[in-house]
């Protein structure tokens, strides 16, 4: 088996400071991949976690609350300039706001679907021109540009006091969708993977909650609450040459949920 299936590959993870993104991110330096990481938090820990893994790995500091076109495009030049350029970009940064829908507030649901959705839309929409005006003709004839976004078990179903959230996510499997449906044929991927309750600082609250936390892990087949490296690894086998068929998949991991 190739433990380095990404080397010489360019990833660009969002949200790469903790959590999921972090577990993505490593999950990738691992592999060989010269990972970029995106966030809005201190990437302090995850620097010095590259560091001793020896990976190349740039951090960038951004506020996905403001991201719109342009910034976009120059977080994508940036690390083409950086790193040479890009193969794999893993859209996972992303909030939950819980209200009932009567009192959820305006700035909540904005600011939930700017960062959840079209951040990720203007992330996506960069690196593909950059792709199409240049990128895939300096890349070898099987190259592939990879984007995965982290959709949700709230891309199928409606939720319970997370509006803003479930629109966000039930957005992310559209685009992914809508991209693959018009540029699939470019040589390009746009897959999901669809977490289910993995224990992450988003899940505390329901982790603590004995009454919740029990009715959730007995409706999981697997009978335990995901991980973040459960996540990445689904989304490694996304980016990898072995999904190159795969195209506008929404991929669950989430321990049988959605089949009970």
């Amino acid at each position: 088996m190739n433990t380095k299936r990404f080397e010489n590959k360019v990833a660009i993870v969002t949200g790469a400071c903790r959590g999921i993104g972090q577990a993505i991110a490593l999950a990738f330096a691992r592999e060989g991949a010269h990972v970029i990481s995106i966030c809005v938090g201190d990437p302090a820990e995850i620097t010095a976690k590259m560091k001793t893994l020896g990976a190349k790995f740039n951090a960038y500091t951004e506020d996905f609350g403001k991201l719109n076109q342009k910034r976009a495009a120059e977080l994508i030049a940036q690390a083409v300039t950086d790193a040479g350029r890009v193969d794999i970009l893993v859209n996972n940064a992303g909030i939950i706001k819980r209200a009932p829908i009567a009192d959820h507030s305006e700035a909540d649901w904005n600011a939930v679907l700017q960062i959840n959705l079209s951040a990720p839309f203007f992330l996506t929409q960069a690196v593909s021109k950059w792709w199409l005006t240049g990128g895939r003709e300096k890349s070898p004839a099987d190259a592939r540009l990879k984007v995965v976004n982290i959709a949700s078990m709230l891309s199928f179903q409606g939720g319970i006091f997370v509006p803003g959230y479930t629109a966000s996510k039930s957005g992310i499997a559209g685009i992914t969708k809508a991209f693959a449906n018009e540029l699939a044929k470019e040589r390009m991927n746009f897959n999901a993977v669809a977490p289910g309750y993995i224990a992450t600082d988003n899940t505390k609250p329901l982790r603590e909650d004995p009454v919740r936390s029990k009715s959730i892990l007995d409706r999981i087949p697997e009978a335990r609450w995901g991980t973040p490296e459960d996540v990445a690894g689904g989304i490694l086998f996304l980016a990898s040459k072995d999904a190159d068929y795969l195209n506008g998949t929404i991929m669950n991991m989430d321990g049988g949920w959605l089949a009970r």
